[in-house]
This record gives C-alpha cells, sequence and structure tokens, in this order.
C-alpha cells in the first residue's frame, strides 16, 4: 500500500508558478513606485553614494527599514544602531515564515534562499491567499519577490538620480502610494469577521495605542504586529467545537 503523495501539502516549484507569481504583482508596482523613490531621495540626502544606496536595497530590501536606518544614519554613521534598527523592524518577517512553511518547509537550495531573500509584506501577502486557495506552486512566491526586487531596485536609483532636481513638499499624494499598497494587501488576506475580526482589531488597537502614548517608532508596529500575530495563533491552534455545539446548542 503507497502512502499518499502528501495530501495539500505536495508542493512544486516551477517556472510558470514564478510567472504566475510576477504577474500578480505587477498592479503594486503603482505604489512601489513612490516608496521606493523615496528611500533614494532620503539616501541621497543623507551622503549616501548611488552604488551605495543601491548596495544596501538589493541586500536589504526592506522599506521600512531602510528609512528607519536612514534616520539614524550619522556622519560617522552608527552601524550598529543602524543594524538594531533594521532587525526590530523586520523581526515581523518570523511569524510570516511560519505562516508560508508549507511552501517553504520543502524547498531547498537557491529555491529557498532566493525565496527567503526576496519576501516582503507584498508578496508575503499575495502567496498567502494564493496558499488558501488551495496553491501548491511555491515558485509564486519567488515570481513575486524578484519581480519586486527588480522594480524595488529601479525605483530607487531613480530616487537617488532625480532626488537633486524633484523637490515634492512634505505631504505630497505622491507619497501615500507605499501606504495604499500596504492597505490595498489587506483585501485578499480578509477571510471574514469570525477568523480575522479579532486579531486586526486587537493589532490596530494597541498600535494605535503606542503611538498616542509617544513610543517610537518601530514599537507601535511591532507591538500591534506581535499582538495580532499571536491572538490570531490562538485562534487557529484552538480544537474546533465539538459537534453539535458549533451553532451553540
Amino acid at each position: 500500500m503507497t502512502e499518499p503523495a502528501a495530501g495539500p501539502y505536495k508542493v512544486s516549484f516551477t517556472r510558470a508558478g514564478m510567472l504566475r507569481g510576477a504577474a500578480a504583482g505587477l498592479p503594486l508596482l503603482l505604489g512601489l513606485l513612490p516608496f521606493g523613490a523615496l528611500v533614494g531621495v532620503v539616501a541621497a540626502g543623507k551622503g549616501l553614494s548611488l552604488g551605495e544606496t543601491l548596495l544596501m536595497s538589493g541586500i536589504v530590501y526592506a522599506g521600512a527599514a531602510q528609512l528607519l536606518s536612514l534616520e539614524l544614519w550619522t556622519d560617522p554613521p552608527s552601524i550598529l544602531a543602524a543594524t538594531l534598527a533594521a532587525l526590530v523592524v523586520n523581526i515581523r518577517m518570523a511569524p510570516m515564515g511560519a505562516a508560508l512553511a508549507p511552501w517553504l518547509d520543502r524547498l531547498r537550495g537557491w529555491r529557498l534562499w532566493g525565496t527567503l531573500a526576496t519576501l516582503v509584506d507584498h508578496s508575503f501577502a499575495l502567496s498567502i491567499a494564493e496558499q488558501r486557495r488551495g496553491g501548491r506552486d511555491a515558485g509564486y512566491l519567488l515570481g513575486v519577490g524578484l519581480l519586486l526586487w527588480v522594480a524595488w531596485m529601479v525605483c530607487v536609483g531613480l530616487g537617488h538620480v532625480l532626488g537633486g532636481s524633484v523637490r515634492l513638499p512634505p505631504g505630497h499624494p505622491l507619497y501615500f502610494g507605499g501606504i495604499a499598497a500596504f492597505v490595498s494587501l489587506l483585501v485578499p488576506l480578509w477571510r471574514g469577521l469570525r477568523q480575522d475580526l479579532a486579531p486586526w482589531l486587537l493589532a490596530g488597537a494597541l498600535a494605535l495605542a503606542a503611538h498616542v502614548l509617544g513610543l517610537p517608532q518601530p514599537f507601535p508596529l511591532l507591538s500591534g504586529a506581535l499582538a495580532g500575530a499571536a491572538l490570531a495563533a490562538w485562534h487557529e491552534a484552538r480544537p474546533p467545537p465539538p459537534a453539535g455545539q458549533e451553532d451553540g446548542r
């Protein structure tokens, strides 16, 4: 008697999946443009050369962490402070990796490390939605990530080059593009009131409370994200109610 082929956890990795992921990520480029350009402008203002800016963007590849690190950038730079800031902001990647474990655990070599290196909020959101739809092609995740990585490098480079000639005032509508892209990612993640309402409300309430209390970034982001993730994990881990009690009987 042969063992079942891993049921719903059988995972493939194909070029077609990568292309499908890249196609799914195309609409996100509209929000990526102002966000990446802003990083390039700030890096130029801090005195980083184009090569240094692209090297940082290619390796770190995390807009929020890069902006926070640049805010802490001094002359001479405090490498430890910038590194710790990036670590604190990017610690949210840990629960993302856990959620994507059904795919990631079955990858090896360049497929695994390439996927992890290009994992960001956008690729996570699209891929977790694909996973929930029953998708089993892990190439989808790398396809989204690679597309966004290339676009990010281009946008950051353009921002650095054009930063001296294009001066946008604070609060310009263009800067809202990055925020709008993150908000749009919530749509495919929403599974309904029962599963997501409580974790999302807790995350938003804690983040807002931390901000009102004057806690510096990234503590509002971290407190909300970790609390919401913990509540969602607890909810997922609870055993289902006994038969006949689901409707309150």
